[in-house]
């Protein structure tokens, strides 16, 4: 394939979105200060209809950057607390016995704050499974079936969620099946000392920036759309696939530290993902087909969350974003 096999359309569409994410960032940067690549990581989820997990410590603004960006995508936001004692009917809704005018009874269906375009599950890891699993079929399927009815979720719908690496009491793993379910497993890291001042400035003053939206919810789902239409070249889509056939230690070309560090290897769905987030990668630079550089560019954040250490990498020290690096060299 080639970029010829997009039409004249598309490439104007694809012109038009390397603007806007310009547009977006100056929007985002007047009130989050650095975290270039987290606030690029999830423009890229949004564009490829996924959803993304931000790890990072207490006080990294991870809350602020996805109400800032929910503000410049004008997306209704819901944020969602997640705790020891949330319920499922917490997050979907419940079904209350509501007294018509006619004075007939009859259950009303009340929906919950999974009915967003853009959902924040904040330290998603502190509730127990039944409650996490509650939002499996919202992320997989975009719908939610409470009572035995089925309700469609509003498009577009994004589940963002937070967690903190820190602290592990009173907290839940979340199950593989789950984790599998996020595109981006993004880290957050602490800012330079420069960008740490201009925190300080900006939020110890009296005068606060406020953030114009950049794309309306229709404009969004179009650039999904056209995403997908982005051609990827039978090489990259090779490469691709190669690199996660290379994280499974039974597979016999696989590297020896992949076979002495890893228990289990990333499956089919990061090989998609690689795929689609790359393809994203390169539609907001403005470039109509992805390379083997973009592969490269999202790899860490779409593969950490699925390979899975076993004994001898915990007892050598060694961390999942090494075997990744290791794995392209």
């Amino acid at each position: 394939m080639s970029e010829k096999t997009l039409i004249t359309s598309d490439v104007e569409g694809i012109e038009k979105l390397s603007i806007k994410y310009k547009e977006l960032n100056d929007e985002v940067g007047k009130i989050i200060v650095g975290q270039k690549k987290v606030l690029r990581d999830i423009i890229i989820t949004i564009l490829s209809r996924g959803h993304c997990l931000l790890i990072g410590v207490p006080g990294l603004a991870k809350t602020l950057i996805v109400k800032t960006f929910s503000e410049a995508l004008d997306l209704k936001f819901n944020r969602i607390q997640f705790t020891p004692d949330l319920m499922p009917s917490d997050i979907v809704g419940t079904e209350i016995l509501d007294n018509e005018s006619s004075g007939v009874k009859k259950f009303k269906f009340i929906k919950g704050p999974v009915f967003a375009n853009m959902i924040l599950a904040d330290e998603i890891n502190r509730t127990p499974p039944k409650t996490q699993s509650a939002l499996l079929e919202a992320m997989q399927e975009h719908r939610v079936t409470a009572a035995g009815n089925t309700y469609i979720l509003e498009e577009p719908f994004f589940v963002l969620a937070t967690q903190n690496p820190i602290e592990q009491e009173g907290t839940y793993p979340l199950p593989e099946a789950q984790l599998d379910r996020f595109m981006f497993n993004i880290n957050l890291g602490y800012p330079t000392g420069e960008e740490e001042i201009e925190i300080v400035k900006r939020t110890t003053g009296i005068a606060q920036d406020t953030v114009k939206p950049v794309f309306s919810q229709k404009e969004i789902i179009e650039f999904q759309g056209l995403i997908r239409k982005v051609p990827a070249s039978d090489e990259v889509l090779t490469y691709a696939v190669s690199i996660v056939k290379k994280t499974r230690p039974e597979t016999a070309d696989s590297p020896k530290f992949i076979k002495d560090y890893i228990r289990w290897g990333a499956g089919p769905r990061a090989s998609q993902y690689l795929i689609l987030s790359a393809k994203a990668l390169a539609a907001i630079e403005g470039r109509y087909t992805p390379s083997r550089d973009d592969i490269k560019n999202v790899a860490d954040a779409v593969l950490r969350h699925r390979l899975l250490l076993n004994f001898n990498a915990e007892a050598d020290g060694v961390k999942i974003d090494e075997i990744i690096n290791r794995i392209f060299e």
